[in-house]
C-alpha cells in the first residue's frame, strides 16, 4: 500500500488524508443541509499555506482588477491566474486539479465535475468598507462554454484579521426568500462549498463596516458538468430582494437584475469579457 509522506502532502496544499477520511460523515452533511446542499469547513487548507495566501493577497487598486459595481453588488475581482501571487496560484492549481475534483465529487455526490481554468466570474474577490453583494442565485451556464452547467461554488476566505462586527458573513436563504437559514463569517482558512441551483440564494447584503484600508478577501472557484443535452439553457444571475427591503429598493434590484441578464447574453453572443466591460465603466466613471 502506497503511503503519502508529510512532505508530499504539504506540497499538494490540500490535506487529502485528513479530509478524505471524513468523507463518510461530510457527504451526508453536505447533501442534506438546509436550505440547500452546502458545508462549512474550518481549517480547510494547511494553516501555513492559508496564512501565506492571505499575506500575499494583492490590493485591488490596479486596473487589472474587474470592478463589479452596480446596484446589486460592490466588489472587485481578479480572474487572471497568471497575475496571482505564487501561493494563491498554487492553491488554484491544486483545487482545480484531478485529485481535488475527485474528492469534491465524492463530497457532493455529483460525478464528472470539471474545473474552469479561465475562472469566469470567480478568482480573487475583494470588498472594501461599504461593499456588499445582494442575495442571488448564480448564473448556471458558463458564458463561453454553452454546454457547461455550473454545479458547485467553493469560497475560501483569506482574511488574516476579521472582526465579526464588521459584517460580511455570507447568508444562505430559503427557497421562498423568507428567512436566512445559515451564515458563515469570512474568517481565515474557512471554506464554504455549496450547490449551484435555482434556489441557492446567498450573499452579504448589508454594507461592510470594516475600517478604511481593510477589506473582505476570498478566493472563489466554480465547478461544472458537461451537458450532452442540446436543450440545456442557462440562467443569468438572479438577484432577489429581502422581505424587509422597501418597494423602491426591490424595484431597483429587479431592474438591475434585468440589466445584468442583458449583459450576460451579450457576453455569450459577442464574447465580451468582464475585464473589457470594467474598463469601459471605469472610463465613464472618471468622466463624471
Amino acid at each position: 500500500m502506497t503511503t503519502v509522506s508529510a512532505e508530499t502532502e504539504s506540497l499538494r496544499l490540500f490535506p487529502y488524508d485528513r479530509w478524505t477520511t471524513q468523507l463518510s460523515q461530510l457527504s451526508p452533511r453536505y447533501q442534506h443541509a438546509e436550505p440547500f446542499p452546502h458545508i462549512h469547513l474550518a481549517d480547510f487548507l494547511d494553516a501555513r499555506t492559508a496564512r501565506s495566501a492571505a499575506d500575499e493577497f494583492p490590493e485591488s487598486s490596479s486596473d487589472t482588477w474587474i470592478q463589479y459595481k452596480h446596484f446589486n453588488e460592490n466588489k472587485a475581482g481578479l480572474a487572471k491566474r497568471e497575475l496571482f501571487p505564487e501561493a494563491l496560484g498554487k492553491i488554484v492549481d491544486e483545487l482545480n486539479g484531478p485529485e481535488f475534483l475527485d474528492w469534491l465529487s465524492k463530497l457532493t455526490g455529483i460525478p464528472d465535475l470539471v474545473a474552469d481554468s479561465s475562472l469566469e466570474g470567480g478568482g480573487l474577490h475583494q470588498s472594501a468598507r461599504g461593499g456588499f453583494l445582494n442575495l442571488h442565485t448564480d448564473f448556471t451556464m458558463h458564458h463561453h462554454h454553452k454546454n457547461w452547467k455550473r454545479r458547485i461554488n467553493l469560497i475560501l476566505y483569506l482574511n488574516s484579521h476579521w472582526e465579526l462586527e464588521w459584517g460580511g458573513a455570507i447568508e444562505l436563504w430559503d427557497e421562498k426568500m423568507r428567512r436566512c437559514c445559515a451564515s458563515v463569517p469570512p474568517l481565515l482558512n474557512h471554506a464554504l462549498i455549496f450547490s449551484t441551483t435555482d434556489y441557492s440564494y446567498h450573499g452579504f447584503p448589508e454594507k461592510l463596516r470594516c475600517p478604511e484600508g481593510a477589506s473582505r478577501k476570498s478566493l472563489a472557484l466554480y465547478y461544472y458538468t458537461i451537458e450532452r443535452d442540446s436543450q440545456f439553457a442557462g440562467r443569468s444571475t438572479d438577484y432577489q430582494a429581502r422581505p424587509t427591503d422597501s418597494k423602491a429598493k426591490s424595484a431597483l434590484i429587479w431592474l438591475d437584475k434585468k440589466a445584468v441578464h442583458l449583459y450576460s447574453r451579450a457576453k455569450e453572443k459577442f464574447g465580451i469579457s468582464d475585464d473589457a466591460a470594467s474598463k469601459v465603466l471605469a472610463f465613464f466613471s472618471r468622466k463624471k
